[in-house]
C-alpha cells in the first residue's frame, strides 16, 4: 500500500466547473494558454515518487538486515554463554559428585574440571552400552566408550541447533575396565630352583621368585586389580609443524587445538584444559561447524592398520568397534559435551585425513573432506544423516599434495582446493562435480599453492610459495589482481577478519594486515623466530590474534602488543624425561637439541635451554640442584638446575647415552650406553665433580634400562636383546650367580624385564613392545609405556602373567618414558614422535571397587 500524501486531496471537480476554472484562468493571463496536462507527465510524477519509496524502501531493508546480522552474533554470543555454563554446571555437579562419594573438597580445582574417560583393549560389557548409567556422575573429558552392541548410542543433534539441556548434561563418568593379558607360551616355574622361566620370541629369561615367595608362587595366579587410576589433567605441546588450519578461538572463551591424539579445549584466561579423547592415532585436522559448537577432526590410519592395501577389503560393520578404531576416520563431535555424534569415512578414507571443511552458505549442512591417497580423493558427506553420515559423491582430487580444502561462504555449491602445482575451482551440483583448474596466464606459476580464503565479497584470495597474494574472480578460475612479494617466502596462512581486513602470516615470521584491497595497512608484527613461523592465524578474544607456528607453539598478542607463547611444546623426537626430587617440576629433553624444566601446578615452562646437540637421557641429581643430560652422540653433560650454568661435558663412547640413574645416596652415577657398556662414576662436590671408576661389560646388546638397589651396591639392567644382568656397582664386575639376587631390594623398578615386572609383557609382545616402566614412590602402583601408544597401570608387583591393566590412550606414537613425581600425585609421560608431553592425575581406587572387576 502506497503512503499517503502529507496534503489533504481536494474536491474533484465536475466537468462543467473544470471547464468554467480554465476559462477563468485564460482571463487571468490575458488570453495565453497553460501548458496541457498529459499522461506521460503524470507517469513521470507517479514513477517519481515511487523510486523515492523505492529508495526509502531499500534503506529501511538493509537496516533491518543489518539488525538481523547482529542479533545472529548476540544469539550466538547467547549460545556459546550457554554452552560455557553448561560446562560449568558439568565440573560443578562432578565436584559434587565427588564430594558426596568421597568427603572430598568442597570447592572445585583445576584436578576436578576434567575427567578422562578410559579406552580399553578389550571390552567387557560396561560404559555406555552396558548397565544402567549413574547421572549423578559427570565428566568434562570424555573418550567415547565403545557399545556392546551397534551404534545405537550416537547423538543425532540438528547441526544448527544447540541440543537440549538434558543431552548436553547427561555426559555419564563410567567405570574403568581392568583387563589382562597372556602370551602364546605360557611362563614355566620350577618351584625346586624357585625360578620362572618368561618366554620373548621364544627366547627364555630366567627370573628368580623372591625367598618369601617361592613356595606359594604360581605364574598364573591371581592378579589383583590396580589401586590407582589416571586421568589426563594437561597436555603439554602443538602440532604446527606440518600441520595447517587447526588452531580456532571457540566463543567460550577456549582456544582448540590438537597434538598427538588429544584435540586440546584450552582456556587461557581460566588456565583450564579440557580434552577429546577419541582418536586412536595422529590428528591431522581440524574443522569448526559455523555454530561454533561442533568441531570435526581427521585421524590417520591406526597402529594395525598400516597396510594400505587390507583397508577396503574388510570393513568393520560397526563404527564404534575397536577394529574400527584403527581406520583412517573422521569423528564430528560436541565440543560443550565431548560426546562423538558422528563418526564418518571408516572403509571409505585411505592413509589420513589430510584437511576438512564444513560448508557455510547452507549453515555447515555438508562437510568435505580429502584424504592422503595416491589420488588424493575428494568426498562431500550430509555428515548428520545417520550414524556413519551419507557420503554423497567422491572424486580424484589431484596427483599431487592438497594442502587446503574450503566451502565457499556464498556461493553454496563452491570448493576450492590448493597444493602442490594446483588451485582447483569445483562446482557441486545434482551429485556431481565439476572442475577448473585455476589459470595464472602469464604470470609466474607456485610450485605450491600453500593457503586459501574467502573475502567478505566471496572472491576467493590465495597465497603461494612464492610469497605472492592473488585475488580470483568470484565464480570464474582467472585472476584479477596480484600483489607480489607480500612475504619473503611461503604464504602459510590467510584470514580474513568481519571487517574485511585481511591478515597474513609468512615462513618469513611476519604477519600483515591488508585492507579489502590489498593495500598494506601499516599493521605487521614478527614472531620470535625462537617460536618459529606462523603456520595459521585465527582470530581471538577482541583485537588480539591466536598464531599456530611451526615449532610447535600457539602464541597470542595484537599489532599493538608481542606476541606471548601460551602453550610450547617440543619439535622433534622425545625420549629424556626426569622428575625433581622434591618439587612439582620435571625436565624434559629431546632431538630438538631443547630441555624444558616444566611446573606440574603452573602448567608453564619454567625455562628452557639449548644444549647444541640432540638429547637421549636426563637425570636430576638427588638435591635437585644438578640435571644430567645424555645426548645421541655419547656426551653427556652437567648443568646447573636453576641457572642453568654448564658444569662440565663428559664423553663416553660414540653411541647415544640410552639411561642415566644416580645411586640412592647421591654418591654414583651409572651410565648405560648403545655401546653395550655401564660407565660407573664416582659424585663428589655436590653433584659438580665426576669422577671415572670403570665400565661395567658383558651385554651384547645395547643398555635399555637401570636399577640401583636400595643400599648402593648392586645395579640391574636389561639391554636390547632381552639381557637380565647383575652387577657389583663398586667393582664394576658382573655378578654370575644371579640366583643371589633373588632378595635384594631395588630402590627403583624401570627395568621392565625383571620379575616385579614379569605381567607387563601383552599377548605376543616380542621384547620391544614395552618401552618404559616407573615404579610409585610408595611401591603399590607399577605403569608402563608401550609401541602403540597406551600407558598402563598395573599393581605392584606384577609377577603373574596374567596381570590386570587399566588402560589409557592419547599419545599416538610409542612412549619413550613415563615417571612419577617426588609425591605421586601425578604422572608424566612422553611420546616419541607425536612430542606431546601429557601430565596425568593419580588417584587411588577403593579396594572394594577393585575387587568388582
Amino acid at each position: 500500500m502506497w503512503p499517503r500524501s502529507p496534503h489533504p486531496p481536494s474536491p474533484r471537480p465536475n466537468r462543467h466547473s473544470l471547464s468554467s476554472h480554465h476559462r477563468g484562468a485564460r482571463k487571468m493571463v490575458g488570453g495565453a494558454s497553460p501548458p496541457p496536462v498529459t499522461i506521460s507527465r503524470v507517469l513521470d510524477a507517479w514513477n517519481e515518487m515511487i523510486e523515492n519509496e523505492n529508495h526509502s524502501l531499500r534503506d529501511r531493508v538493509g537496516d533491518l538486515e543489518k539488525k538481523v546480522h547482529e542479533q545472529n552474533d548476540e544469539i550466538m554470543c547467547l549460545r556459546s554463554t550457554l554452552a560455557d555454563v553448561l560446562r560449568r554446571l558439568t565440573v560443578v555437579e562432578s565436584s559434587s559428585s565427588k564430594l558426596a562419594v568421597g568427603g572430598g573438597r568442597v570447592t572445585p580445582t583445576k584436578e576436578d574440571r576434567g575427567t578422562v574417560r578410559l579406552r580399553h583393549h578389550h571390552n567387557s560389557g560396561g560404559g555406555e552400552g552396558g548397565g544402567a548409567r549413574d547421572v549423578s556422575k559427570r565428566a568434562s573429558s570424555y573418550v567415547p566408550t565403545r557399545p556392546a552392541s551397534s551404534t545405537a548410542n550416537i547423538r543425532r543433534p540438528n547441526s544448527g541447533s544447540l541440543h537440549n539441556l538434558s543431552a548436553l548434561r547427561g555426559v555419564s563418568a563410567p567405570q574403568p575396565h581392568v583387563t589382562s593379558f597372556t602370551r602364546g607360551r605360557e611362563a614355566q616355574y620350577n618351584g625346586e630352583e624357585g625360578v620362572v622361566k618368561l618366554y620373548l620370541r621364544g627366547r627364555p629369561l630366567n627370573l628368580y621368585v623372591p625367598t618369601p615367595l617361592r613356595e606359594t608362587y604360581s605364574p598364573t595366579g591371581p592378579s589383583p586389580a590396580p589401586p590407582a587410576k589416571l586421568k589426563v589433567e594437561w597436555v603439554y605441546g602443538y602440532r604446527g609443524r606440518d600441520c595447517r588450519n587447526n588452531v580456532y578461538q571457540l566463543p567460550t572463551g577456549e582456544i582448540v587445538y590438537f597434538v598427538a591424539a588429544v584435540v586440546v579445549l584450552y582456556n587461557v584466561e581460566e588456565q583450564m584444559q579440557r580434552h577429546y579423547l577419541g582418536h586412536t592415532d595422529d590428528i591431522k585436522c581440524l574443522a569448526v561447524h559455523p555454530n561454533k559448537l561442533i568441531i570435526a577432526t581427521g585421524q590417520t590410519a591406526g597402529h594395525d592398520r598400516r597396510d594400505a592395501r587390507s583397508w577396503r577389503l574388510n570393513p568393520p560393520t560397526d563404527p564404534l568397534s575397536p577394529e574400527a578404531e584403527e581406520w583412517p576416520h573422521i569423528r564430528i563431535w560436541d565440543s560443550v559435551s565431548l560426546h562423538t555424534l558422528h563418526v564418518l569415512g571408516i572403509s571409505d578414507i585411505e592413509r589420513s585425513v589430510a584437511c576438512l571443511a564444513f560448508s557455510k552458505a547452507d549453515g555447515g549442512g555438508l562437510l568435505v573432506a580429502v584424504d592422503e591417497a595416491p589420488d588424493h580423493n575428494m568426498s562431500v558427506w550430509d555428515w548428520s544423516r545417520g550414524e556413519r553420515g551419507y557420503k554423497l559423491l567422491e572424486t580424484k582430487c589431484s596427483a599431487d599434495q592438497v594442502l587446503a580444502v574450503d566451502f565457499s561462504p556464498i556461493d553454496r555449491n563452491t570448493i576450492i582446493t590448493c597444493g602442490k602445482n594446483h588451485i582447483s575451482f569445483w562446482s557441486y551440483d545434482s551429485g556431481m562435480l565439476a572442475k577448473r583448474t585455476g589459470i595464472f596466464e602469464n604470470r609466474e606459476r607456485p610450485k605450491y599453492v600453500t593457503s586459501i580464503s574467502f573475502t567478505d565479497t566471496g572472491n576467493v584470495i590465495s597465497g603461494d610459495s612464492n610469497g605472492n597474494l592473488l585475488i580470483w574472480h568470484r565464480g570464474g578460475n582467472t585472476v584479477d589482481k596480484m600483489v607480489r612479494g607480500a612475504h619473503e617466502g611461503p604464504v602459510f596462512s590467510i584470514l580474513v577478519q568481519k571487517d574485511g581486513t585481511i591478515i597474513t602470516g609468512g615462513k618469513d615470521g611476519n604477519i600483515v594486515e591488508w585492507d579489502r584491497d590489498l593495500e598494506r595497512t601499516g599493521n605487521v608484527t614478527q614472531v620470535p623466530e625462537q617460536y618459529g613461523a606462523p603456520r595459521v592465524v585465527t582470530s581471538g578474544r577482541g583485537s588480539q590474534l591466536v598464531v599456530g607456528t611451526t615449532r610447535n607453539c600457539v602464541l597470542e598478542g595484537t599489532f599493538t602488543f608481542d606476541m606471548r607463547p601460551v602453550m610450547q611444546g617440543h619439535t622433534e623426537e622425545l625420549w629424556g624425561l626426569t622428575p625433581h626430587p622434591s618439587h612439582h617440576q620435571f625436565l624434559t629433553a629431546g632431538y630438538d637439541r631443547t630441555c624444558y624444566l616444566w611446573d606440574t601446578m603452573a602448567h608453564t615452562i619454567v625455562w628452557s635451554k639449548d644444549i647444541g646437540e640432540p638429547a637421549q637421557s636426563a637425570a636430576f641429581s638427588n638435591n635437585g640442584d644438578i640435571v644430567v643430560i645424555g645426548t645421541t652422540s655419547g656426551r653427556w653433560l652437567v648443568m646447573d638446575a636453576e641457572t642453568r650454568e654448564m658444569y662440565s661435558r663428559h664423553q663416553d663412547g660414540n653411541e647415544p647415552i640410552q639411561v642415566l640413574k644416580f645411586s640412592p645416596n647421591g654418591e654414583y652415577l651409572a651410565v648405560g650406553s648403545r655401546d653395550n657398556y655401564i660407565y660407573m662414576y664416582q659424585v663428589t662436590e655436590g653433584g659438580r665433580k665426576y669422577t671415572r671408576m670403570g665400565r661395567c661389560q658383558g651385554h651384547s646388546s645395547f643398555v635399555t634400562h637401570l636399577d640401583w638397589s636400595a643400599d648402593n651396591q648392586f645395579l640391574q639392567s636389561n639391554s636390547g636383546d632381552y639381557e637380565l644382568l647383575y652387577w657389583n656397582a663398586g667393582l664394576c664386575r658382573q655378578i654370575v650367580q644371579t640366583s643371589q639376587m633373588r632378595d635384594v631390594e631395588w630402590a627403583t623398578s624401570s627395568c621392565t624385564l625383571s620379575f616385579n615386572t614379569l605381567g607387563i609383557w601383552p599377548e605376543g609382545a616380542d621384547g620391544t613392545d614395552v618401552n618404559t616402566c616407573t615404579r610409585a614412590n610408595n611401591n603399590s602402583v607399577l605403569v608402563t609405556g608401550d609401541d602403540f601408544g597406551k600407558v598402563k597401570v598395573f599393581s605392584n608387583p606384577a609377577c603373574f602373567q596374567k596381570a590386570r591393566c587399566l588402560e589409557y590412550g592419547g599419545h599416538s606414537s610409542h612412549v619413550t618414558a613415563v615417571t612419577f613425581i617426588h609425591d605421586d600425585s601425578r604422572l608424566i609421560s612422553t611420546g616419541g614422535r607425536d612430542t606431546a608431553v601429557m601430565q596425568w592425575t593419580v588417584t587411588s581406587t577403593p579396594t572394594s571397587s577393585s575387587s568388582q572387576h
